[in-house]
């Protein structure tokens, strides 16, 4: 016999002798997996008494049932970096679309806290994971979690790994870095490099490398590379780059919004002028920098799309497929902090 009663008071018998259908009808229309079967129309009218009723389906009901709680883990390293807030609005509303509710944990880029939030999330049931905050170092952690749910990995990429992935060509995005300097006019350049167990930072610090070299640029290279992408390691590597007894550059590339911000306070502090003195690229295109003194020059991430097509991968595993990894493309946005003076 169909189980009809839920939270509320509210039942699927209700609902159906209020829409005059079978109890059936309504379980297949209010099912984000079956609600295809029921004509459009007849749906439309199941849908309005229910919300006339103020219907809510029991979840663990529906779970002990299905084998499943709707509910996604998503996991990221900094719940403070405003780039991460679009991944997460495009992913909610891809997994919300499939009647599917996100549980959001931080790592604070803590390897130790990404493993207790695994086990805490398995331990939930959640039907999937989607992981923004991934290192380097985490792939055989989340490789075997992958093996009790499906597993996306979303932003940062891991190399060598069978997990799916929705990310962006930071390579590509590096090179339209060194060539927008090249075409500025500068030939000596540096990087303030992110952590290098962060793929993106390796990646970005590559193509610019290889687009600066492959012009003859001058690059300087500092001895040391952040911890974290925030802005006070923007500030430390940015010292380190005054404090050198060689010649300074004339543009320096820091591998993420956060850490130009610290760079640029630095040089502002060092009484310097963005770009007369020093010409400032960041990456991301953070809301705010194109509203700084100058405008930072920045790379554009897609994050919303990210987070968009990672919840569409995950939504696509849990109906049995088998997703292609997605690369994504970034645009480089010149403003005033590298224009010609």
């Amino acid at each position: 016999m169909t189980q009809t009663h839920e939270r509320g008071g509210v039942t699927l018998l209700d609902v159906a002798r209020e829409a005059g259908v079978h109890v059936s009808t309504v379980s297949r229309a209010l099912s984000p997996r079956q609600h295809s079967r029921v004509n459009a129309a007849t749906r439309r009218h199941i849908l309005a008494v229910a919300d006339r009723l103020g219907y809510r389906p029991d979840m663990v009901a529906r779970g002990l049932k299905s084998g499943r709680t709707a509910t996604v883990g998503v996991i990221v390293a900094d719940l403070g970096n405003s780039f991460v807030t679009p991944i997460i609005h495009g992913l909610t509303s891809a997994v919300a679309a499939a009647g599917m509710m996100p549980m959001i944990a931080e790592t604070e880029d803590g390897r130790d806290r990404l493993a207790g939030i695994l086990d805490h999330m398995l331990s939930r049931r959640v039907d999937a994971m989607v992981v923004a905050g991934a290192r380097t170092g985490d792939r055989q952690l989340l490789e075997t979690a992958g093996r009790l749910v499906p597993i996306v990995v979303a932003g940062r990429p891991l190399d060598d790994t069978t997990l799916p992935q929705v990310v962006v060509d930071d390579e590509l995005g590096g090179g339209l870095v060194a060539e927008h300097l090249i075409t500025m006019g500068h030939t000596r350049v540096a990087q303030l490099r992110g952590p290098t167990d962060v793929a993106n930072f390796p990646r970005r610090a590559h193509g610019f490398s290889q687009v600066s070299r492959g012009a003859g640029v001058d690059e300087i290279t500092l001895p040391v590379t952040a911890s974290r992408p925030v802005m006070e390691e923007g500030m430390r590597l940015m010292n380190q780059l005054l404090d050198s007894p060689s010649p300074l550059p004339t543009a320096v590339f820091a591998h993420n919004d956060l850490m130009a911000l610290g760079a640029m306070s630095r040089l502002r502090g060092a009484g310097m002028t963005i770009p007369q003195d020093m010409a400032l690229v960041g990456y991301n295109d953070l809301p705010m920098v194109g509203h700084l003194n100058p405008p930072l020059t920045t790379v554009e991430y897609p994050s919303m799309d990210v987070g968009r097509l990672a919840g569409e991968m995950m939504i696509d595993l849990l109906a049995g497929g088998s997703p292609e990894n997605r690369v994504l493309q970034p645009r480089l946005i010149a403003r005033a902090s590298t224009a010609q003076t």
